[in-house]
């Protein structure tokens, strides 16, 4: 273990880390908080690897797992010359992690030798959207109200181009649904997304496909669901977002593929329970939210995880839900067509 050295002279390129902990959905409320600090710099984000698949040029996703991260919440240690070597090099460092822990605090602002900016992860008090609380911590004005964009890689749309021949979905209206999320709590029921499968076969002629992801096979609760649907699993998120965007609908929970579909600039419907939709709800130019309003949604997490009732899902019904999908003028469209109807 050395003593810090003096404060260097800051980096002259400008780089810049940024400490994200955060699961899908909040990553997506972050990319333009991201795409913003990539304008003027090199963006290291330390993150979960599997988000390099949705990063813009000039943004590297590193992972936040490093030993010199770690290190950081470790009361008995002092600042090593791992983190200092880390964290002195960038001439910046923006972290959304560990803004509860002082320890965290002192030694990441001694290892960047006072060019360290720690912002609390969600916003403290004020109903605001989550992109918007992003933005907001780096005080620059007039850069509210942006929304999240992914662009499609082309290896990913190769892909699918044989994923769409080898099911024969060519020709064919393509429902997409996203029948997890984070908490079993915020999930529709499954039989109420197989009466939405029925109809979109009915009235468009069309397919269905059910992308199956971690959260799907460690929580279950879709084996009668994908026996209407293709399956599909094992993607990489550059193959998920191919797939949503090539797909005429996207159907799903409040999650973080919800969010996907949103920036992905596919028709996105949203469904909604316990969660907020002011801080939670996907933002894109295509995105309709379907909610029956009860009195206690939202709510916070424990309540949520102890609800008795789960009226806000149970009492939005699937007759509710296929009314709003049936008007969107993308549907309209294509059951007019099915049905023969000329323009």
């Amino acid at each position: 273990m050395k003593s810090l050295s003096n404060n260097p002279q800051a980096p002259t390129a400008r780089k810049v880390c940024v400490l994200f902990p955060g699961a899908l959905g909040d990553f997506i409320c972050f990319v333009p908080t991201l795409q913003l600090l990539a304008e003027g710099a090199h963006v290291d984000v330390y993150a979960r690897s599997e988000f390099a698949d949705l990063v813009p040029e000039g943004i590297t996703v590193q992972p936040l797992e490093r030993s010199a991260i770690r290190k950081l919440f470790t009361a008995e240690l002092g600042i090593d010359d791992e983190a200092q070597s880390l964290f002195g090099a960038y001439s910046a460092v923006y972290s959304w992690l560990g803004s509860q822990q002082a320890d965290f605090v002192r030694r990441i602002t001694a290892a960047s030798f006072g060019r360290a900016q720690i912002f609390p992860f969600r916003p403290a008090g004020a109903r605001l959207h989550q992109i918007d609380h992003y933005l907001s911590c780096l005080r620059i004005g007039g850069i509210l109200k942006r929304q999240p964009v992914i662009q499609l890689r082309a290896e990913a749309l190769e892909w699918r181009v044989d994923f769409w021949t080898k099911h024969k979905l060519d020709r064919h209206p393509v429902l997409v649904i996203g029948a997890g999320s984070g908490a079993r709590e915020k999930n529709w029921p499954e039989e109420f997304f197989i009466r939405v499968v029925n109809w979109w076969r009915t009235a468009t002629g069309g397919h269905v496909v059910l992308p199956v992801g971690p959260v799907e096979k460690e929580r279950g609760g879709i084996d009668r669901l994908s026996r209407h649907c293709v399956t599909v699993s094992g993607l990489r998120l550059a193959q998920l977002a191919a797939l949503i965007a090539g797909s005429d609908l996207y159907l799903g929970n409040d999650s973080g593929v919800s969010h996907l579909a949103a920036a992905v600039s596919v028709r996105t419907v949203a469904l909604f329970g316990p969660s907020d939709i002011e801080q939670w709800s996907p933002r894109g130019t295509r995105v309709t939210i379907v909610r029956h309003p009860v009195y206690c949604s939202p709510c916070e997490t424990p309540a949520m995880k102890n609800c008795p009732h789960r009226s806000c899902l149970i009492a939005l019904v699937p007759d509710e839900v296929i009314q709003t999908l049936a008007q969107l003028p993308e549907v309209l469209t294509l059951t007019r067509r099915q049905a023969g109807i000329t323009f």
